[in-house]
């Protein structure tokens, strides 16, 4: 066990940037986890956080290479024997400290998420707790990998399957939940037996070395959580090209999980891809349009728009298209751009000057294919803010049709009958999520059964839960996390054929 008591933290009463910057000295997160030690880069190298809000250093990070990669690999290859050998029963011990100091320091967490990522603080509590539960679940689920007995084919034999840990994991992880994507990778992993190796969106690489803090001050032995920072080429092709790492768990966009994925061949790594996602939010005739207007509102603008499930392509049938075009852009005019630490804030900035330019690119593209604007005048001078807008009339032949907004910007759609629905809706490379509105239980299970997705939210906006299985088909990836699933991702079956 690690003899470091709780860290200390700022006053309370003090404002919540101040409260990050004071966690990132006290925790000390300008280093490197690495196989139990916090370390620089070789170089001496850094690599500036911005505070998307402000556009102002909050922090620096090292820059690691390939050199301090192996590093890691070599640590965790080393821990893993140890770890894997332990009871079930231990290793959820650990889980449950992790978890236990994530509910000790639940302020100083979301003040942090805030500080490096943007989003409203509100919304970086909640991430927290979604954080901890799924560091709570998995805790759990650690002792309920269970094996089987088969009846067997003779009858001087016994046949019996067994599950062990895949090995050394690597995490890439998403900067628009930088925290609870951490934990929801890494959880399940060490609940299983598996070592990691987490590298971190180079835009918010606190949360992860936040998270590496509490797994020292929760006793994982040395090499177990490691988590290494910088950009994403030179660490990325160290962790791909070494045999030691058996598994590669990313959450990204589809082409950097393509470029990934042709990198692990050549190991045949065990693969979880989470990847992009163009959701549909299809409202129909017989919708309670408030509620529909309520649920696009928390799928399309919450994170700033910024997710992988946000309401990309919002298809709205004829009959009831006027009404809830003009509910939502009143809603949508009404939201509040400003700095996460605000509390009047709806809606935060987005992650970076080249979100801005994307988006900036889709809006234009949109007009020129006969898009209507309909925005918010008000935003921030300094920071990375787009004002939310709504854009109606333009047709499906604009490029965000296709492409992934990732910004509190909503396109709408007219649609005729429920098979017109069903046509745009799949009509795209991606499957992840979707969304449905309305009454009739019939249509709920015919239009579900039809969309080829991963995750549908059936009159409700959100579809967050630990115990469910989140993933996608087509080019939205492959494998599934969360529930007994997620632990199965990092379990391989072994059959055992006896001769008594």
């Amino acid at each position: 066990m690690s003899m470091i008591s709780c860290l200390p933290v700022s006053d309370p009463d003090c404002s919540g940037l101040d409260r990050a910057r004071a966690m990132i000295a006290a925790w000390q997160l300008d280093k490197a986890w690495i196989g139990g030690e916090w370390r620089g880069a070789d170089s001496r190298e850094e690599i500036v956080v911005i505070n998307p809000a402000t556009g102002k250093k909050i922090g620096a990070v090292p820059f690691l290479r390939t050199s301090e990669t192996r590093r890691a690999i070599d640590a965790a290859d080393a821990a893993f024997a140890g770890w894997a050998g332990l009871l079930a029963s231990e290793r959820a011990g650990f889980l449950k400290r992790w978890r236990d100091l994530m509910i000790d320091h639940q302020e100083d967490l979301a003040c942090l998420i805030t500080a490096e990522q943007g989003k409203p603080i509100d919304q970086a509590r909640r991430e927290v707790v979604g954080a901890i539960a799924y560091a709570e679940w998995y805790g759990e689920e650690a002792r309920r990998a269970y094996g089987q007995t088969m009846p067997a084919n003779q009858p001087d034999r016994r046949v019996i399957v067994q599950k062990h840990p895949v090995g050394v994991v690597a995490a890439i992880t998403p900067w628009n939940f930088p925290l609870t994507m951490v934990v929801r990778k890494c959880a399940p992993a060490l609940a299983a037996g598996c070592t990691v190796i987490v590298k971190p969106a180079e835009d918010t690489p606190l949360s992860a070395l936040a998270v590496a803090k509490l797994a020292e001050m929760a006793g994982f032995p040395k090499g177990v959580f490691n988590v290494v920072t910088g950009q994403p080429g030179p660490i990325g092709e160290a962790l791909t090209g070494d045999v030691r790492v058996r598994m590669l768990s990313f959450t990204g966009s589809t082409a950097i999980g393509k470029r990934l994925m042709v990198q692990c061949a050549e190991t045949v790594k065990k693969l979880s891809m989470e990847l992009g996602g163009n959701a549909p939010f299809i409202v129909f005739d017989d919708a309670d349009i408030d509620a529909a207007v309520a649920g696009a509102m928390i799928s399309k603008y919450r994170n700033a728009g910024q997710t992988c499930v946000c309401a990309n392509r919002i298809l709205v049938q004829d009959g009831v298209y006027d009404a809830f075009v003009a509910k939502f852009i009143a809603a949508s005019l009404a939201q509040k751009t400003g700095d996460g630490f605000d509390a009047q804030t709806d809606i935060g900035p987005l992650i970076n000057a080249r979100a801005i330019s994307k988006v900036e690119r889709l809006i234009t593209d949109a007009v020129a294919h006969g898009g209507v604007l309909h925005t918010a005048s008000n935003i921030p001078d300094q920071g990375f803010f787009i004002a939310p807008t709504v854009i109606t009339g333009l047709s499906t032949d604009a490029a965000c049709f296709n492409e992934e907004l990732f910004a509190p910007v909503a396109p709408i759609y007219r649609f005729a009958t429920e098979a017109d629905a069903i046509h745009l809706a799949n009509h795209v490379k991606t499957g992840l999520s979707s969304y449905i509105y309305s009454r009739d239980i019939g249509r709920i299970h015919r239009v579900a059964d039809a969309l080829d997705v991963g995750v549908v939210g059936i009159n409700d906006g959100t579809t967050s839960h630990e115990g469910a299985p989140f993933g996608g088909v087509k080019e939205s990836g492959q494998g599934r996390e969360g529930g007994h699933w997620g632990l199965e991702e990092y379990l391989e079956v072994k059959y055992l054929n006896i001769a008594l």
